[in-house]
């Protein structure tokens, strides 16, 4: 049975994406509730497999978290065992953040349960359709680094 929004809201773009990620969110909280700082925990994990920011307040940044919130992410992700804080080889002042094999371990997990609940939240599309709806969101999200200038969490990944 298809549960129609609100005719006002049918068309809404923020309340139908917030939604979905409601959905999503509540769905994979089983998959990050034991990981220190939960999904943003997972994020930095994501963008420290990927290497794609060269320090820590760069991942800040590419992420959306605040610089002040980003040293107790990793404060708490390091005394885990999950990322290490490392010295930059070209710039000594600043700290690499580098998944350890134990992080590397943990994130193949989460990636693992987090594919199951795009699935599950997914699930009333057709694969085709799956496939078309993340390609979209991965061109408005890539659109919308570059026209804010501001890096997105899909740039790390």
């Amino acid at each position: 049975m298809v549960h129609e929004p609100p005719a006002l809201l049918k068309d809404d773009l923020g309340w139908l994406c917030a939604q979905t990620l409601t959905a999503y969110m509540r769905a994979a909280e089983p998959a990050v509730e034991d990981l220190p700082c939960g999904m943003r925990g997972y994020l930095v994990l994501a963008a420290a497999e990927s290497a794609c920011a060269n320090n820590q307040l760069e991942v800040a940044r590419r992420l959306g978290v605040d610089r002040s919130v980003m040293v107790g992410l990793l404060d708490n992700l390091e005394r885990a065992g999950l990322v290490a804080r490392q010295p930059n080889p070209t710039d000594r002042r600043e700290r690499v953040i580098a998944i350890t094999p134990a992080g590397r371990k943990r994130l193949a997990t989460i990636q693992g349960q987090l594919e199951h609940v795009t699935a599950h939240v997914l699930a009333p599309l057709s694969a085709q359709q799956r496939e078309g709806f993340l390609d979209a969101l991965h061109t408005i999200v890539a659109h919308i680094a570059v026209s804010d200038r501001r890096p997105l969490v899909d740039e790390c990944g």
